[in-house]
């Protein structure tokens, strides 16, 4: 019985530790591309969830400036998140058929506004 209750008090500060887990904020710029204030949306979208405490894609330059928890997401996962909406990262390439569905007005590849 001792040896039950000291296992199960060891189960319980192991979970109470990995709970208390103080999040790792991490800045992170990367690329992803699109054309318009659509692409901007949609990218921003992507990326509006718990773990991410700042967004913000620019137009002009193609980047994607994020602030988020990297204790508990990582950066490919992020890149991820914005190809898998039909927008290729630096990383990663989104799918033709998503990419396909876009807007005419956010189609990027072989567009001269990718540069």
């Amino acid at each position: 019985m001792k040896k039950l209750i000291g296992f199960i008090a060891s189960i319980i500060l192991v979970v109470s530790s990995l709970l208390s887990q103080e999040p790792i904020i991490a800045d992170t710029v990367f690329t992803a591309y699109g054309n318009c204030s659509q692409c901007k949306n949609r990218i921003e979208k992507a990326l509006n969830i718990k773990e991410v405490t700042f967004v913000k894609w620019n137009k002009d330059n193609k980047l994607v400036t994020v602030t988020y928890d990297s204790s508990a997401i990582s950066l490919d996962s992020l890149q991820q998140r914005v190809a898998a909406v039909g927008h290729d990262t630096g990383k990663y390439m989104a799918l033709d058929a998503v990419y396909q569905k876009l807007p005419s007005c956010c189609l990027y590849r072989n567009s001269k506004k990718l540069e």
